[in-house]
């Protein structure tokens, strides 16, 4: 599911279309890219996030919003202005390639979050291995997003840093560790031994668990912290996961996804073959069949398009090194693993390993029950 040229070349074009709308209404008005899209963890059918930064007393949501419709690049009936929204956000569905777009005004917070997880995934080159595998499992789940009872992108995103902040093991953090070990720790965390009801994740100077009466001293009007808490590390006194109001289900699925995978890799499980799925990962994550031909047509159309003009390709940046995207059998013919294909070579290596491996390795892990 890792991205590929293709997918970002599509994806340029389709920012390209909506800033010139944009450019030819306000010439000195500055787009930019947050999100998935900007630090290049994105899946096939992810939102693409814009924000215009300009001089405007409100945000101009009705005049874009008109203008979007006269150049046709929405699909009908699609756009919709979110103007009593908490952040007011203009969304639309591109009518050629049926990606969605989110497009907001002078709000900084998302190019700056954008920026700070670009920072930690060079730090931990295991990052995105990770988050990848995790949006899927939750994407097919409906529990990706805060409206569907889910949490958000930048909630598991930062929940994964701390995981990493935190392991007790050094060599957790190497770029050659047990990929599917470290998923099946992950599932254990936090579907089983982190501390929902007492504990807050902190993220800032080195990573810590802190009790959640200490994160409410600091928290802005009046806010009690959260079932999953996380203090916000570039706003001092917001709790990221204050809407997740669906956290408990997504503790339950994580430690559904541990059960399955331990038993997965443990001694008994050779003699039960796996009958349901090609992988050990597939017993927990499954790909449609209209993703993936979504992908090859877009690999068919845009093709040809890779190489961008340099001026977009500079602003966008998404990575210098992308897998190449041929469907899902194409990337299984690849000289370099794609991140699915790590993992499932890695989750194969476990298999020598007990299910009570990975308990062990993450005991400790459970201290986030002391409550200072």
């Amino acid at each position: 599911m890792s991205p590929c040229p293709e997918e970002a070349a599509m994806r340029r074009e389709v920012v390209k279309r909506i800033e010139t709308v944009i450019k030819d209404l306000w010439p000195t008005a500055d787009v930019q890219i947050f999100g998935s899209f900007s630090t290049g963890l994105y899946l096939p059918t992810s939102d693409i996030d814009l924000v215009v930064f300009g001089k405007w007393e409100r945000p101009p949501l009705q005049l874009l919003e008109q203008a979007l419709r006269k150049h046709n690049v929405a699909e009908p009936y699609s756009i919709k202005v979110l103007d009593k929204a908490t952040v007011p956000i203009i969304k639309l569905t591109d009518q050629e390639t049926e990606v969605k777009v989110d497009i907001s005004f002078n709000v900084e917070t998302g190019v700056k979050a954008a920026r700070f997880i670009k920072e930690y995934m060079k730090k931990y080159s295991l990052l995105p291995y990770l988050i990848l595998v995790l949006k899927q499992f939750l994407l097919q789940r409906d529990l990706n997003e805060v409206f569907t009872g889910g949490i958000s992108s930048y909630s598991l995103i930062l929940m994964a840093i701390s995981f990493l902040q935190l392991h007790p093991r050094i060599d957790a953090r190497r770029a050659d560790e047990n990929l599917g070990m470290l998923l099946i720790e992950f599932f254990e965390l936090y579907g089983r031994n982190f501390n929902y009801l007492k504990t807050g994740i902190r993220i800032k100077n080195g990573g810590a668990y802190i009790a959640k009466e200490e994160i409410m001293k600091v928290m802005t009007n009046g806010y009690r912290p959260s079932m999953l808490c996380i203090e916000d590390p570039l706003l001092p006194g917001n709790d990221v996961g204050r809407s997740s109001y669906g956290a408990m289900q997504v503790k339950q699925v994580f430690d559904y996804a541990y059960i399955v995978l331990s038993h997965a890799v443990s001694p008994l499980a050779r003699s039960y073959p796996n009958r349901d799925s090609e992988s050990t990962l597939g017993r927990i994550i499954k790909v449609t069949q209209e993703v993936i031909d979504y992908r090859a047509w877009i690999k068919k159309k845009w093709g040809s398009k890779i190489n961008v003009s340099p001026e977009l390709d500079n602003r966008l940046k998404i990575r210098d090194k992308l897998a190449p995207c041929n469907g899902e059998q194409q990337q299984n013919r690849d000289s370099e693993p794609s991140y699915n294909q790590r993992l499932a070579l890695s989750l194969a290596g476990t298999q020598q390993l007990s299910s009570g491996s990975s308990a062990s390795s993450v005991s400790s892990l459970s201290s986030s029950d002391i409550v200072s």
